[in-house]
């Protein structure tokens, strides 16, 4: 039995539950995976899978072995990235994601990155906060860009990480997985925007007005983002607060379809700066910053604490560190008022 091997497929079994995805996942046929589990089985002694007609879960001692199978496999990630990599030139993978409205900003800062160190290779995912967490937990993200106030009421400690790099926070605890704490790298405050369609086109692109009051936008036709995405609590609480809160006439688990929704129809949308910095191309719209309440919501990056970072991650983090990308950062993200008017 190749231990690694079949612990990968493990790990790609929690990933996928379900043994014919998981198969294809790992290039191998779906009985091949099935007896390397049972092998797997066998080697320790004990029922990993709950298995019925179909994938039913993990036994408690399979969360246990499917924990180390990770930590592992980890392990030998970070020992090929150190033998392949060099002082100066960092080789190897790493896994970046981000919530759905900063993934404008995280594009940004992967293509940087391996620009800057062309050994990297760096895969970005969008993901819910929700599964950012699951996947720093599980060791299958490497770091992460969203919002860093979440995880500070989340936290057992209380403190907000938004306002101090570095600084950790604890986790609650989920059955069958260590607590972890967090890295958090400060980038940025999400600020928002009503979008709708300009009242002609600008050849110089997205044009920027006076601001409006969450009241007065609360009284448009709205295309929002669903309930279940984190953006659209911020939202809706912004509304709260205005005393006007609102029933949208569309909405979307896309931030795409926010500004396609606003040109192609008769809809406006709140966007956050970030992503109205990507379509500022976009010649048929019109953005005003919203006020009254001003709401600055803190986004960063975060990683595991007390992990061994990767070659690869460790030069991501200096990177998310420095000067020029926080630079950069700030032209492409929160306060773009001045621009395009």
């Amino acid at each position: 039995m190749n231990l690694l091997a079949s612990l990968r497929y493990l790990v790609a079994l929690s990933e996928h539950r379900h043994f014919g995805r998981a198969a294809t996942a790992c290039h191998i046929t779906q009985p091949a995976l099935s007896n390397a589990l049972r092998a797997l089985e066998a080697e320790f002694g004990v029922t990993i899978v709950q298995r019925g007609r179909s994938f039913v879960g993990f036994t408690p001692e399979g969360e246990r072995v499917l924990a180390s199978a990770r930590t592992l496999l980890r392990e030998r990630d970070l020992l090929a990235q150190d033998l392949l990599s060099q002082a100066e030139a960092p080789h190897g993978a790493v896994m970046i994601a981000a919530v759905p409205s900063a993934i404008p900003v995280a594009s940004r800062f992967a293509a940087l990155l391996q620009r800057k160190h062309p050994g990297i290779v760096p895969t970005l995912r969008s993901l819910s906060s929700t599964e950012i967490e699951l996947g720093l937990d599980e060791l299958s993200i490497d770091l992460a860009l969203g919002y860093t106030d979440r995880l500070a009421r989340r936290s057992l400690s209380g403190v907000n990480p938004a306002g101090q790099a570095g600084v950790a926070a604890r986790m609650p605890f989920r059955a069958g997985m260590k607590r972890a704490e967090r890295r958090f790298i400060p980038q940025y405050l999400e600020r928002y925007y009503l979008v709708s369609r300009a009242p002609r086109a600008r050849a110089a692109g997205l044009r920027m007005a006076e601001a409006v009051a969450w009241r007065e936008a609360a009284q448009r036709p709205l295309c929002l983002l669903t309930p279940d995405m984190h953006n659209r609590t911020i939202v809706d609480a912004a509304f709260a607060r205005a005393g006007v809160p609102v029933q949208p006439v569309m909405q979307t688990n896309t931030i795409v379809a926010l500004a396609l929704a606003v040109v192609e129809g008769q809809v406006c949308t709140v966007m956050p700066g970030a992503v109205l910095s990507a379509v500022r191309s976009y010649r048929e719209l019109m953005a005003r910053p919203l006020i009254e309440p001003e709401i600055e919501t803190p986004v960063g990056f975060m990683t595991l604490a007390h992990s061994r970072a990767s070659r690869a991650l460790a030069a991501a983090l200096d990177f998310a560190q420095a000067s020029d990308w926080l630079q950069h950062v700030q032209r492409h993200s929160g306060l773009l008022a001045e621009a395009g008017r």
